[in-house]
């Protein structure tokens, strides 16, 4: 078997193991938009660091995902939901949600009027920048 494939597949276990915390933590919804009911998947936090960090994930649905990782397909409207998670005690979610809102900023007034309103500590601005 390859090496990749198989520090890939670690790297998966060691991930899944972080699941049930995630799924306790987000009340079995998505830790983004609040999605109940559709499949969640773990989410991590860019940059990767090399081994798997609890602190640095996130469960979310296929629909956050899908726009996570495909920034031209983002529904401005779908991240609405930014205006509850920005707040949250969570910093890594806190921290994506602020990514997230600094990218619709340009385009949407309404992310650019909440980003005024967060003051972030400064690890979760670090992290929001991180990237």
């Amino acid at each position: 078997m390859a090496k990749g494939l198989e520090r890939h597949r670690e790297r998966k276990t060691e991930l899944s193991s972080f699941g049930k915390n995630l799924v306790r933590r987000s009340g079995s919804s998505c830790e983004l938009c609040g999605s109940v009911g559709t499949t969640l998947a773990i989410y991590e936090f860019p940059p990767v660091p090399k081994d798997p960090d609890y602190d640095r994930c996130l469960i979310i649905c296929e629909t956050c995902r899908e726009q996570l990782d495909n920034p031209r397909k983002l529904h401005a409207d779908h991240w609405r939901c930014l205006n509850n998670t920005v707040w949250s005690e969570v910093a890594v979610i806190q921290a994506l949600s602020i990514r997230m809102l600094k990218t619709l900023a340009p385009e949407n007034s309404w992310a650019e009027e909440l980003l005024e309103q967060v003051y972030p500590d400064p690890e979760v601005e670090e992290m929001a920048d991180s990237f």
